[in-house]
């Protein structure tokens, strides 16, 4: 169980990597945030796709990977968008730790989790302990993403927010890549 965690926190840890980069002070309110909602989306997902069994699953699959491209390309573009101009103020109406943003990250880094929890209830498991673990480690490797971002980031300097919005429309082109070609 803890190999499948690590496996569905990749994203989300890649995605707190990029986020950690927009941020100059990083403080412990965004780190929470966004390791709490990671977390949390983490731990339902499965819980949802294990409530829906198989009586939706093939609805899903269908488009699935492109909400979740949509979901983190929008995101990228405005940190992109972020990192070539703007100041401060810019920067923090942009904090993709907050709002709408926080709620379409924590979505799109999500739904390879409902795909599991929709093959544990083909496999008749039970879903307390499985979404418990996913969403504690989902948590924590959120918590170092960001982290490593942030040093990442202050070390490089502001233009790094450019590298963390290309990063994320990567993550979803390689989201929509492997369910093409799989």
């Amino acid at each position: 169980m803890i190999l499948i965690a690590l496996g569905l926190a990749m994203d989300a840890s890649a995605v707190a990597l990029s986020v950690g980069f927009a941020f100059k002070r990083l403080t412990f309110r965004p780190v929470f945030r966004l390791s709490f909602h990671f977390g949390l989306f983490q731990a339902l997902m499965p819980m949802l796709g294990w409530a829906a069994g198989t009586t939706i699953s093939r609805q899903i699959e269908a488009f699935d990977h492109w909400v979740a491209f949509a979901l983190l390309a929008y995101v990228g573009v405005n940190m992109i968008r972020a990192g070539l101009g703007g100041g401060e103020a810019e920067r923090f109406a942009k904090d993709p730790t907050r709002g709408s943003r926080l709620v379409m990250l924590s979505v799109a880094t999500s739904i390879d989790a409902l795909a599991v929890g929709l093959s544990l209830a083909m496999l008749r498991v039970q879903i307390w302990y499985p979404s418990l673990v996913i969403g504690l480690v989902a948590a924590l490797c959120t918590l170092a993403g960001m982290l490593l971002g942030h040093r990442c980031g202050a070390a490089l300097g502001r233009r790094m927010e450019l590298v963390g919005g290309a990063l994320l429309i990567l993550i979803g082109t390689r989201i929509v890549y492997t369910h093409l070609v799989a």
